[in-house]
């Protein structure tokens, strides 16, 4: 802690977030997958702070992971509030200390020190984790409403584009035809490479590698060691089914069926504990059908995404280009990252609207395709969209490609097409 007052606080590229960060009274909770920048915005945060005036001393920063801290319990994390105050007792309970607790899902039992430090200190608290479920539970029994949580994902195409060196247009439609083609360029390359830091300039082995190692350490420090899990086998099966056939539509029945016959022993009750583990790891996104009932959600198959594109390229083996996946992906990814309920829809003539995304007051019907200049293709999503509308009458509907050579000159009313780097552009969210 004394450390992180005296050195330098670390920069990099800045995130954007999408609403409220800090919140007078609660804990802010920073949830993702690991390697997707959690640490970072913690030190963007503060570096806002101090930049507004707010000393540095007032700024401190743990991170729990920390070979000095290893098998430290929650009976002794006051020993580093004790510390501090110790340096600097003029503070206690005369001025707002911003602390930042970095991988607290390793101490068993935070929660209940965070509350009493929401109780007994005049502290604004930020946490990180790498486990959605760790969090929400502990947060939703022993906080009891005096937590706020924040989920960050990997680079957004705004963000890699500002990584890179890149401003990005305020308007992209109304780029220039050499402008344009830079952009196109430039968010091709993000569908591939995907959008974690530490992989952006990276050669394509060394990014692959790094990837896979990415998804190695959540098998095993975020599933398998924190929930016990026993069939190794059967979740790596998984793992390399899922993020190899990104935006398919994944069936428990069918992948139970698939194990088996690889003679593979594995309970259906299993596989559903798995797939929850890996949407709680934020290393697998599921999307549900829209439906009236619990049952129909239940029992239709779910579309299954990797939290990054740039992950199908290293699972999937097939060869296939993956730009209709990737395109689909980041799509999905963004909506979440804009705080979206996302469900896909089948209309009642049987077509399949991709995404259906829901946020207060706001609905969007979307089909995602990298190229509609074939008729046969833009009638099918067109129509898509079309058989929706009266059943969803406020969506907004849109028709996003992957670049603007194959848009439509002419739709029915009531859809827009538009290439999905300008719509990410649109609403790149705001510094925290």
């Amino acid at each position: 802690m004394a450390d992180s007052l005296r050195l330098p606080i670390p920069s990099a590229t800045p995130r954007h977030v999408y609403g409220r960060i800090l919140w007078e009274g609660k804990a802010t909770a920073v949830i993702g997958m690991r390697r997707a920048g959690k640490t970072t915005l913690l030190h963007q945060i503060r570096k806002n702070r101090h930049d507004q005036g707010i000393r540095r001393e007032l700024l401190p920063y743990v991170n729990l992971e920390d070979e000095q801290l290893a098998g430290l319990k929650a009976d002794s994390l006051h020993l580093l509030v004790d510390e501090y105050y110790r340096l600097y007792p003029q503070y206690r309970h005369q001025e707002t200390v911003t602390l930042c607790l970095d991988a607290i899902q390793t101490v068993p039992g935070w929660e209940r020190f965070v509350r009493r430090l929401l109780d007994e200190e005049k502290m604004e608290i930020l946490v990180t984790g790498s486990s959605a479920a760790l969090l929400s539970r502990e947060i939703a029994t022993a906080l009891r409403g005096r937590a706020w949580e924040v989920a960050l994902y990997p680079f957004s195409f705004e963000e890699a584009l500002r990584h890179q060196g890149i401003t990005p247009p305020n308007k992209a439609a109304l780029l220039g035809s050499a402008e344009r083609s830079t952009l196109e360029k430039a968010f091709l390359d993000y569908l591939k490479l995907g959008g974690f830091p530490e992989a952006q300039g990276q050669d394509v082995v060394s990014r692959q590698r790094l990837l896979a190692n990415y998804v190695d350490v959540v098998i095993l420090r975020d599933v398998i060691e924190r929930h016990g899990v026993t069939n190794v086998t059967g979740l790596r099966w998984m793992v390399r089914h899922l993020l190899g056939n990104a935006a398919s539509l994944f069936s428990v029945e069918k992948f139970y069926a698939a194990l088996r016959s690889q003679g593979i022993g594995i309970s259906k009750d299993t596989i559903h504990q798995l797939l929850a583990h890996l949407e709680d790891a934020f290393l697998v996104r599921t999307v549900s059908i829209e439906a009236d009932s619990e049952r129909k959600r239940m029992v239709n198959p779910r579309k299954a995404y990797p939290i990054d594109s740039g992950l199908i390229g290293v699972f999937d083996l097939s060869g296939r280009k993956n730009l209709g996946h990737a395109l689909e992906t980041a799509v999905l990814i963004e909506l979440e990252r804009r705080g979206y309920a996302v469900t896909y829809l089948r209309t009642r003539q049987g077509r399949e609207v991709d995404f259906l995304a829901r946020a207060v007051g706001e609905e969007l019907l979307i089909q995602v395709s990298v190229d509609v200049s074939d008729p046969e293709t833009r009638e099918r999503e067109v129509r898509a969209l079309t058989e929706a509308g009266p059943e969803y009458p406020d969506a907004q509907r849109l028709l996003l490609t992957l670049d603007r050579s194959g848009l439509p000159k002419a739709l029915p009313d009531g859809i827009e097409a538009k290439t999905a780097y300008e719509w990410m552009l649109e609403n790149p969210g705001q510094l925290p």
